[in-house]
């Protein structure tokens, strides 16, 4: 199996396969220094582009220098990852084609105010890199807040009303 590096639809570059592959075949190992998270973020604070992958809980990640750093992400992915013994494994989970582009679903779980937009172009695409559970709870923090903003504007309309004073009329 070869890979190669070349211009991608879904991000400037990305990580294509030069023969068929079998499912199940790993296909890389995203290798490199390991950071913590909070070294990750004072390294990357001011950079729009990061190639980091968090292990376990995300306490722990891997500062993507390989060549499954320009592996992209898709909401119809052809891989999946898995971590064994704390590597990272991107592993076929269908049969792929020579010359076809390596994808898995990147699922951030963080990323702050980012909104993470995809551009994987699936018919099902989710418009985002974050998992559908991380969709789910940002939304949910959504409508708590705004909730909480509504009412605050309730609260003032009915404390600005003035009260009608007794025998006074409305025209």
């Amino acid at each position: 199996m070869g890979l190669i590096i070349r211009s991608s639809a879904i991000h400037a570059a990305g990580c294509y396969t030069t023969t068929a592959i079998r499912k199940g075949t790993r296909v890389a190992e995203y290798t490199g220094p390991r950071l913590s998270k909070q070294e990750a973020d004072s390294c990357y604070e001011q950079l729009p582009i990061t190639y980091l992958f968090g292990l376990g809980d995300g306490s722990i990640v891997i500062d993507g220098h390989c060549m499954a750093m320009f592996i992209n992400h898709s909401c119809n992915p052809n891989c999946e990852t898995s971590e064994v013994d704390g590597r990272v494994w991107i592993t076929a989970i269908r049969n792929i084609a020579a010359d076809e582009e390596i994808t898995y679903d990147y699922c951030l779980y963080d990323g702050g105010d980012d909104e993470a937009v995809c551009n994987c172009g699936a018919r099902k695409c989710r418009g985002t890199m974050y998992s559908r559970e991380e969709v789910k709870r940002r939304k949910a923090l959504a409508k708590k807040a705004l909730k909480k903003v509504v009412g605050k504007k309730r609260g003032k309309r009915k404390a600005g009303r003035s009260a009608k004073t007794p025998g006074a009329r409305s025209n």
